[in-house]
C-alpha cells in the first residue's frame, strides 16, 4: 500500500502540538506507511528586516514538530520531510497562503492537509476559516485536527503599554486632522485635539492589535512624515486630472470597481493605504477585507495610476521601510481587476 502523504501547515500556536500528533496518528492510520511534510509558510520576504528572525523562529519549530513526530510514531514507518515555504514572495492573506499551499500539494502528490484550529502565520489573530474557503476555492482537501483549545485569556497590559498606545493614536489622529485642516488656526488647533482625544480612547486597543515595536516606531514616524508631501502631490494630480475631464465638454468619466490584492497586511497599514485612496480625487475604497480592496474609481487616469501601486508603495515604505517598497505594481503581480462598471 502506498504510503499516506500528509501536509501539516505550522505556526507557534497553543494547539500545534496536538494537531502534529493528531496528523502522525491518522495519517498510519489510513495506511501501513506514512510520509509526514511539516512546512512553515513566512508572512514576509527574506530580504526585510524581519525576514531573518522569522527565517530562524520557523527553523526551530520545524525541528520541535520533527521530534513530536517521532515521539508519537514509536516504531513506525515514517518519512520527515521539513520545509519553510515563502521565501522568496510575498505572502500576506489567506488566498496568498492557500496558493503557496496547492502549489506544494500538487507537487508533491499531498493526500491530505492537516489545518491546526488556531493557526496564525505570523499575524495577529488565528486566519483558519479564511484560509479554509480559499483551499475549497483552489480544491485543495483539508482536515482541521480535533483538539482541546485551553480558555483564552487577555493578557494584562501595563499603564505604560496602554500609554504608548493611546499617545501614538492620538498623534496620529491629531496630525492627520491638521493636515486636512489648518494647523494655525486656535479652533483648528483645539477641535483636533478635542477630536484626537476622542479617537485615542475609542479606538487605541482596537487598531494596535500587538504591543507598539519602541525601535520601529519612531521611524515609522519619520516615515510617515516623509510621506505626507507625496500624499499631498498625489492629491493636487488627481484634483488637476479629475477637473479636467469635468470641464470637458464630454465629460469622458467611466466609473468602475476594481479590486485589488494589495501587498500591505491588515490593520493601521491596510487602513492608512484605503484612506489615502480615498483622499485622492477620483477614487473612493468602498470595502477593505483582509489585504483585499474594493475601490471605486471615477475616471480612467485614477485606475490606472491605482494598478500601478504609487500609494501602496508608499504606504510599504512607511510601515515596513526602504527596502520592502521595492515590489512590484498590482497590474505586474496581476493583483488588480475590474469587476464592475463601464469597462467591464
Amino acid at each position: 500500500m502506498a504510503a499516506e502523504r500528509v501536509l501539516v501547515p505550522l505556526s507557534d500556536t497553543v494547539t500545534v502540538r496536538q494537531t502534529v500528533g493528531y496528523a502522525a496518528r491518522s495519517g498510519l492510520e489510513s495506511g501501513d506507511s506514512l510520509e509526514c511534510h511539516l512546512v512553515v509558510a513566512l508572512p514576509y520576504d527574506g530580504d526585510m528586516p524581519e525576514g531573518q528572525r522569522q527565517y530562524d523562529e520557523a527553523e526551530a519549530l520545524l525541528a520541535r514538530a520533527e521530534n513530536w513526530v517521532e515521539e508519537d510514531i514509536g516504531s513506525a514507518d515514517v518519512t520527515i520531510k521539513t520545509t519553510i515555504l515563502g521565501t522568496d514572495e510575498y505572502l500576506f492573506g489567506p488566498r496568498d497562503y492557500a496558493e503557496i499551499f496547492r502549489t506544494y500539494v500538487d507537487d508533491h502528490a499531498i493526500d491530505r492537509v492537516v489545518l491546526d484550529p488556531e493557526y496564525s502565520p505570523g499575524v495577529t489573530a488565528p486566519m483558519l476559516q479564511p484560509l479554509e474557503r480559499e483551499l475549497d476555492r483552489v480544491g485543495v482537501a483539508y482536515d482541521e485536527a480535533p483538539v482541546d483549545r485551553p480558555a483564552r485569556h487577555q493578557r494584562l497590559r501595563s499603564h505604560t503599554e496602554s500609554f504608548d498606545r493611546l499617545f501614538a493614536m492620538f498623534c496620529i489622529s491629531y496630525g492627520f486632522f491638521l493636515v486636512l485642516g489648518d494647523p494655525t488656526y486656535w479652533f483648528d488647533l483645539a477641535t483636533g485635539a478635542a477630536v484626537a482625544g476622542i479617537v485615542s480612547v475609542s479606538l487605541a486597543h482596537v487598531t494596535f492589535t500587538i504591543p507598539l515595536d519602541r525601535v520601529q516606531s519612531p521611524l515609522r514616524t519619520v516615515r510617515f512624515v516623509c510621506y505626507i508631501p507625496y500624499l499631498l502631490w498625489e492629491i493636487v494630480k488627481a484634483n488637476l486630472a479629475v477637473s479636467a475631464v469635468i470641464l470637458r465638454p464630454s465629460m469622458p468619466i467611466k466609473p468602475s470597481l476594481t479590486r485589488v490584492n494589495t501587498r500591505v497586511r491588515s490593520g493601521i497599514p491596510l487602513l492608512a493605504l484605503a484612506n489615502s485612496i480615498t483622499l485622492t480625487p477620483g477614487t473612493l475604497t468602498v470595502r477593505a477585507n483582509d489585504q483585499q480592496l474594493l475601490v471605486h474609481t471615477l475616471i480612467p487616469s485614477a485606475r490606472e495610476d491605482l494598478f500601478d501601486g504609487g500609494l501602496e508603495r508608499a504606504i510599504r515604505f512607511v510601515f515596513y521601510g526602504r527596502e520592502s517598497a521595492a515590489i512590484a505594481s498590482p497590474r505586474e503581480r496581476d493583483d488588480a481587476e475590474i469587476v464592475g462598471g463601464d469597462e467591464l
